[in-house]
Formats: structure tokens, C-alpha cells, sequence
């Protein structure tokens, strides 16, 4: 059985970066689409960014894009989200996922998430 685990996170200055990893045990994520999801106190979950773990092909919430990267080391078992020019908007728990769709009802693994600060 698939196994993730998030890290990575922590608190951060508005315009500063954060790499967060996903990093998979179980089974190779080349069968899975990845996403990364987010949730930020009040709100619901919702889709950050997700990369198709056979292809390659990338999805990223119109939020991010051009902010955010999403990427996948096959060596490593890792998929990792690269972002940018944070803002306190983007303050939630971050959670990896895998599934067979880039949406939160298509996800079948999910890991514990790992918060993430914007603040000043």
C-alpha cells in the first residue's frame, strides 16, 4: 500500500519560498496522478497543483501559477512543490495526495499534511 509523508513547511515572511516533499513508500508514484492540495482555517480543501506521475503532465490552480512548481524525482519516490512569492493567502496545511485524477474525491492516499505560515 502506497504510503506518503509531507515535509517541508513552516513559517515564512510574505515574497519568501518554501520546498515542500511528498515523499512516497509503497509503491512508484508512476501510477498515480500527484496532487497537492491545500486548507486554510475555515475554508475547504482545494487543489494547489498536481502532476500526472506517468507522464510528467503538470495542473496548477490559477492561484499559483507562475509562483508555484510542481515536480517529481523518480530516483527519489518524491514529488515536490516549489513555491515562490508567497502570500498570506497561501497559509494552510498542505497535503500530498495520489490518486487517479487531480481532485480530492479522486485521491485514494493521502498523507498527514504539513502546515505552512505566511505571516511577517
Amino acid at each position: 500500500q502506497l504510503q506518503l509523508e509531507e515535509s517541508g513547511g513552516g513559517l515564512v515572511q510574505p515574497g519568501g519560498s518554501l520546498r515542500l516533499s511528498c515523499s512516497a513508500s509503497g509503491a512508484p508514484l508512476d501510477y498515480y496522478v500527484i496532487g497537492w492540495f491545500r486548507q486554510a482555517p475555515g475554508k475547504e480543501r482545494e487543489v494547489v497543483s498536481c502532476i500526472n506521475g506517468a507522464d510528467g503532465g503538470t495542473m496548477y490552480a490559477d492561484s499559483v501559477h507562475g509562483t508555484f512548481t510542481v515536480s517529481k524525482d523518480n530516483a527519489l519516490n518524491t514529488v515536490s512543490l516549489q513555491m515562490s512569492g508567497l502570500t498570506p493567502e497561501d497559509t494552510g496545511v498542505y497535503y500530498c495526495a495520489a490518486g487517479n485524477g487531480c481532485a480530492a474525491n479522486g485521491a485514494y492516499y493521502w498523507g498527514q499534511g504539513t502546515q505552512v505560515t505566511v505571516s511577517s
